[in-house]
């Protein structure tokens, strides 16, 4: 199946979030649990040690980010700083299960959009299989250095004081609009549509985008939910592109 990009429903925040709901909801159809079993497998044992490094360090950091002279603050900051503490450290381990589970995930998405639509999720190149892998690769190292280049600086914001105030609201706008990238590319790369492209595409459904995104860093942050949330994600954005074609075919 071809997907129709030029649907308004893709830059509609509330047709993002019910994108990722849609997903959570599939996860126990019978066509998908056996590709959804060994990705929560992977999300257990890295969230537990995500969990192990939050109860660890969270009290020796918390006193760090927040300075004496804005204790007078602290009533406020600890939780924002707390919630940030957690989606940056959960991000990371979000973002190392990902690359463990990529094979489960492409086949994730392939199934959901037999599901979805009756058809699988239809390539546009032409090339042999072996000419793909190339741009593949590089469409990965894109994605990589368009992370690694925003994250960086975002992280050495949180260690200045008082412009750390607004690191949060940043970090979690950046995380939001990073996961819709990721997930999307799922469906999106059998298609062609590799990152450069992806990003033009997104930009163009912002709104929808970080509609997406946005459930999907809360959800990350609930205990035991988000050990299903990585792959509703990626059936999720499935349904995201799927669900808006049909509709305008």
């Amino acid at each position: 199946m071809k997907f129709n990009f030029e649907s308004k429903k893709l830059n509609n925040p509330a047709y993002g979030a019910s994108s990722l709901l849609k997903g959570l909801g599939m996860l126990k159809l019978p066509g998908l649990r056996r590709f959804v079993l060994f990705p929560v497998l992977i999300n257990l044992v890295l969230f537990a040690l995500g969990f192990f490094v939050l109860q660890h360090y969270f009290a020796e950091l918390m006193a760090w980010l927040i300075p004496d002279w804005l204790d007078w603050l602290r009533w406020l900051l600890w939780p924002l700083f707390g919630l940030s503490f957690i989606l940056v450290t959960y991000f990371f381990f979000v973002m190392f299960a990902n690359l463990v589970a990529a094979p489960f995930y492409g086949l994730l998405a392939e199934n959901a959009a037999i599901i979805l639509s009756g058809n699988r999720l239809e390539s546009t190149s032409a090339l042999p299989a072996m000419k793909t892998v190339l741009p593949a690769i590089m469409s990965e190292l894109e994605r990589t250095t368009y992370f690694i280049t925003r994250a960086v600086p975002l992280l050495i914001l949180f260690m200045i004081p008082g412009l750390n105030i607004v690191a949060p609201f940043l970090w979690f706008l950046f995380g939001a609009w990073f996961f819709a990238l990721d997930y999307g590319s799922y469906p999106l790369e059998p298609q062609g549509v590799l990152f450069k492209e992806q990003r033009q595409l997104m930009k163009k459904k912002r709104m929808g985008a970080l509609g997406f995104g946005s459930l999907l860093s809360f959800c990350l942050a609930v205990p035991v939910l988000n050990l299903l949330i990585p792959p509703a994600a990626v059936i999720g954005a499935t349904a995201y592109f799927i669900d808006a074609s049909k509709e305008e075919n």
